[in-house]
Order: C-alpha cells, then structure tokens, then sequence
C-alpha cells in the first residue's frame, strides 16, 4: 500500500528548472535511498515533500495514516533545557500523562466518596494501560540510548542546549526525529556529525525500524546496508532501481547498455532504409518513387522513436602522481602520547608505514587523529615519542578544516601562486578538470561551496606531487561521483597513503591496514574495514565469554526458537526461489526451441546468457538450501536432546 504518491512534480527557481516531472510511490515499510550529484535536486525534492516548497505543478500526497518525519520539525529553540529535557519533548504525551497519574494516586488518597473513588480507579486503570501501550515504561531509556547511540556523552547529554556545538545540535534534531513515533522518514545526509560507532548504532535503528523512509547520504557503505531500493536524482528526474546502492548501479549500467544497443541498432536500421532509397532514386523509375515514399515513412517512424540516452552528469577524474620514489621507509612513529591541559587525549601511540602502503586510522570523534596527523606535521609537539620520515620523503596534507586555503583569493590566484611557473592556460586547464570552467575560475574562495573548496584542496593536493599522502576525511564534502573519482585516483597512487576517514566503502576499496585509534595506543589489524569489523567482533565475543555471566535459561530457550523460525522461514523462501529459477529456466529453453529465437543471433544470444545465469544462481541455491537444511537439522537435534 502506497503512502506517499508523487505525481509529476516539476519546480523551477526563476528560469531555472530544479526538478522536472518526477514521479514514484513509496509503500508501507519501504527503505529507500535518494542518490545523485551535488546541485542535483535531492534537497530540493524533500522540501517539496515537506511543503517548504510548493511544485510549479504536480502533486505528492501522503496517504491518510501517514505521519512524516524530518529534521525541520525538530529544530532545537528553548536553549535553556538540557539535552536530555529537549529530546523528551517528543514525548509530550507520555509525560502529561504521567503527571495525570500523579494528580489521580494523589486524590485516591485522600479517600473519596465511593463514587468518585470508583471514577478515579477507572481512571487510572486506562492512564495505565494508555501510558504502558505508548511506550511510557521505557521512554526515558529509549531518549538516552539515542543520545548516547548518536555520540553525546553523559555529560553533554546534561549540558544545556545553548552551548552544544552546532553538531551536536544536529544529533539532538536526529534524535527528536527518530524517536518522534513518524512512520516515515525523510533523512538528509544523517550520517554527517556521527563517528564510524554512532553510524553504525544508526545503522542498527533503521533496519529495525518498522516505518519506511527515503535517506538522501553519500556514505555509499551505509545506504548499501540501510537501503532495499534506490531513487537516482540525474537530469533533474528520477529514475527506480530495485535494490540498494551497490545493485543500482549494476542496474543502471546494464540499462544503459541496453539503450545504447537499442539507439545504435536503430541508427543502422535508418541508414539501411536511406541505402535503399537512394539506390531507388537512382533507378528513376515511377514504382520507384512508391517505395522510395514508402522508406521514408518507415525512417521517420524509426526517428520518432530514436532517443540517444541521456550523458552521465560531469564530474572529475584526475589522477595522483609522485615525482619521485622514497626510501622503503617512510614514517615511524614510536610511544607518542599527547595531552591539552591536562587531559590525556592519547598515549603509547606507534606506527610503521611503509613506501606504497595504503594505512588508514580510525576511532570515534574526539579521540585524537587529526592532533596525531598534526605531530607528524610538526605542528603539535608529542608529550612522549618521536616521528621519524624516511628519504626522499615529500609530504601532501588535505586538511579536514579547509583553513588553508584563502577565502579573498579568486579560484585561479589560489592555484596559481602555488605554481607561478604554470601558465593561465596551463592553470585553466587543471581547473577545468576539477569542474571550474569559464567563469567560475574567478569565483572567490570564501564564496564557495564545501564540496568545491574539497575541489580545490584535490587539485592542489595533485600538482604537489608528493609521494606521501596524509589526507584528513577526504570524502567530507564530496558527492559520490567525486568520492569514486578520488577512489580511482587513490588506488592508482605510486605513492604511499595514511588515511583518517569514516568512509567505509573507501576503506573497504583501499586499506592495506587499518589502525584504531584509542586512548591507550593505535591497535593495528591487517586488512580492510569489514577485515577490522570481524575481528572486533570475535574479540568483544571473547571478552563477553570471558566475563561473569547471568544464565537465563527462558531467554536462551527463546533466543534459540526464534532462530529456529528464522532457518525455517529461510529454507521456504530459498525453496521458492528455487521453484521460481527452475520456471524461468524451463521458460527460457522452451524459447530456445522456437524457430524464430533460433532464427535471430541478438535474440539467441539474449537468451543463452541469461539461461547461463539462471544455472549459476540455480547450482548456488542448491548448495545454499543443502547447507541451511544441514545446519537447520543440527539445531532441531540439539534442541531436542
């Protein structure tokens, strides 16, 4: 069931034309990621939804049990409350209800009259059943789990609201709204303020949330978790795609091939008929010019249809190159420990990096990267320690804060008082590549965007060709054409890497190693992201093994007839999946013994490939559905015995 339709909206600022006939439907409990370029109208689509903006025409209609929820309605403005008391207001009711209850207790004990008494008792008895059915019991624990889900501390989460940072600010709002009982979402980038664990808590939330929502995010890690379908913002419409963020571009890149078949074989087919007209023409004959009229028909037909596909939108693509090889060594840093005022930040810090690497740290907000980046750099001096570099070591920084770069400067002067020895064409030219073109060289610095002063930091980052990358959140900023643009550059660096990101997908892609920075020291795991997140796992197994337990044989007994459900409910979907391939294969062989699929090369190749995939996934859900029934009569066993 549908509960928001969205009909043919278009809206245009000016003569500018923002969004144009967009049209889709969300159903009840649909996940949905809302992708595109920087400036391609994602925001813009909310705040129609939302009715900030009003269509030029067109309509979106949310059905009548629909409750929206979005950042807007949460906006922070009694700065006196505490974080805490702020983020209860969404719930009000509960609250009112609550003080209900102390007013009726209070005059049940002053006993009465019988009737009144009888009254008040009734009263109560639905207050309760109200306030426990609204969630009452556990509002209070649900309000600070959020806060704490999301990043605040206990002390901030005791802090007014007039001195939280405009990003904690931002995690109160996200809160409010998660917790406001919407049953659909709408998120606009939520993950930006939160660390890798605040994500990943969120990340939790939404896949068990039983609302539905539409979240607009560059962090492609977490839309391909979160995410079940995906709406591209491109050309100023939207395009569906069954799937998340990952499978949508499979998605999108087969549609294109096939559009691009379709406009290339139309355009042979035209230039065909035009042969035979001309030959036609030739002969001069009266028939002739019958069918000469007659193939001009058929080739105005076929251009009535011919539609070129649409160009993917503009984006960069550079490279990073070093301009010459560093000593096998590049960076060791040994026991380094820093401290601001007192307060220890981190201590007995050691890294080794080698010529080539690529190493990226992570650890929550607040734990230190950008000051251990800044030791390196020389601009902090650790308490302990040391850092050595290695020869022939030529460092690059991108820096997370963007204060480097000069806010009165024009784009042009900040790239070219760098590079006096380029010439204006030679400078133009680089710019172009990082999508300032014409006039936009002569943008002032301070007037641009986030995401085009990361532009700049790249391409100053590039013409240094420095051997030893040091880049702090590179993908801050960045839409996800950018942030593919600047994977493919990384991954083609002869250089070396040290990385500070929350960036999974990136890390994922890149990591030779990752260290986790902690207030004791830089914990070093031997691979990627998802590499880290195993072994984290099986080490907070063994911590909790390790631990002093409480056996609850109910929740146990529970626990393991709920698993039971889920490897039953499994094993009969993957059954139907069989059932469902098989037909398919049966469908498509039958094609292949009709004379006129035999007949057509394009048609029998269509077919034979995808025959070819249907027994790949065939002999894949066959091994699935062996291994699950295997492990499923185990656990039946066991739970006997």
């Amino acid at each position: 069931m549908a509960i928001l339709t969205v009909s043919d909206i278009s809206l245009a600022f000016g003569e500018e034309t923002i969004i144009e006939n967009v049209s889709f439907e969300l159903q009840k409990g649909e996940h949905v990621g809302l992708v595109g370029v920087n400036g391609s109208g994602k925001t813009t689509l909310f705040k129609t939804l939302t009715g900030e903006y009003s269509p030029d025409t067109g309509s979106a209609i949310f059905s009548r049990e629909t409750v929206p929820g979005y950042m807007e309605q949460h906006v922070c403005r009694d700065l006196h409350k505490t974080a805490f008391e702020e983020v209860m207001t969404v719930f009000t009711h509960l609250t009112d209800m609550e003080r209900e209850l102390e007013e009726v207790s209070k005059r049940l004990l002053q006993s009465p009259p019988k009737e009144e008494m009888d009254e008040l008792i009734l009263r109560q008895d639905r207050l309760n059943e109200e306030y426990a059915a609204g969630g009452g019991l556990t509002c209070r624990s649900r309000a600070r789990s959020a806060l704490m889900g999301l990043g605040l501390t206990e002390e901030q989460i005791g802090n007014k609201v007039g001195v939280l940072s405009g990003g904690q600010k931002a995690k109160l709002q996200l809160a409010k709204m998660l917790l406001s009982g919407a049953n659909l979402l709408l998120l606009d980038e939520p993950t930006n303020h939160l660390d890798l664990q605040s994500v990943e808590w969120l990340e939790g939330f939404l896949l068990n949330y039983q609302g539905a929502y539409i979240v607009i995010s560059h962090d492609r890690y977490f839309l391909d978790k979160v995410t079940e379908r995906t709406l591209l913002m491109q050309n100023k419409t939207v395009e569906s795609y069954k799937g998340n963020y990952s499978r949508h571009l499979e998605l999108k890149a087969e549609k294109r091939l096939a559009l691009e078949r379709v406009y290339e074989n139309t355009k042979k087919e035209i230039k065909r008929i035009e042969g035979i007209i001309e030959q036609q023409k030739r002969w001069n004959q009266e028939r002739n010019y019958v069918t000469i009229a007659s193939k001009q028909k058929a080739i105005d037909r076929l251009e009535a249809t011919l539609e070129k596909p649409d160009a993917d939108p503009e984006s960069i693509r550079f490279q990073f190159s070093a301009s010459r090889r560093s000593g096998d060594d590049v960076l060791t840093a040994e026991e380094l420990s820093l401290s601001f005022g007192g307060a220890k930040i981190f201590e007995k810090v050691s890294i080794e990096i080698k010529r080539g690497e690529k190493i990226f740290l992570i650890g929550p907000n607040g734990c230190g990267k950008t000051s251990l980046f800044k030791i390196l750099l020389e601009q902090y001096r650790p308490d302990t320690g040391f850092v050595k570099l290695g020869a022939g070591v030529d460092l690059g920084y991108y820096e997370q804060s963007q204060m480097s770069l000069h806010d009165g400067k024009e784009v042009l002067d900040e790239i070219w008082d760098e590079h006096p020895r380029m010439t204006e064409t030679q400078v133009r030219n680089a710019l172009a590549v990082f999508l300032f073109k014409g006039e936009d060289v002569f943008k002032p610095v301070g007037a641009l965007s986030g995401g085009e002063r990361a532009r700049v930091l790249l391409l100053k980052l590039m013409l240094s060709k420095a051997n030893f990358l040091l880049l702090d959140e590179p993908t801050n900023h960045l839409d996800i054409g950018s942030c593919e643009a600047l994977e493919d550059a990384l991954s083609g660096y002869d250089g070396t890497l040290f990385v500070v990101s929350h960036d999974r997908y990136l890390i994922n892609k890149l990591a030779d190693k990752v260290y986790a920075l902690t207030p004791k020291g830089a914990e070093l795991y031997h691979g990627n992201y998802d590499y880290y997140l195993e072994k984290r796992q099986v080490q907070l197994e063994k911590e909790e093994q390790e631990a002093p337990q409480k056996v609850n044989l109910y929740k146990q007994r529970k626990e393991r007839e709920a698993e039971l459900r889920r490897m039953r409910t499994a094993l009969k979907k993957l059954e139907q999946e069989i059932e469902g391939n098989d037909a398919k294969r049966g469908e498509l062989e039958e094609q292949l013994n009709h004379p006129e699929v035999a007949a057509d090369y394009e048609e029998l190749t269509r077919v034979t490939e995808e025959l070819t995939k249907l027994n790949a996934r065939s002999e894949e859900l066959l091994s699935e559905w062996t291994e699950l029934s295997e492990e499923l009569e185990r656990q039946e066993a066991e739970s006997e015995g």
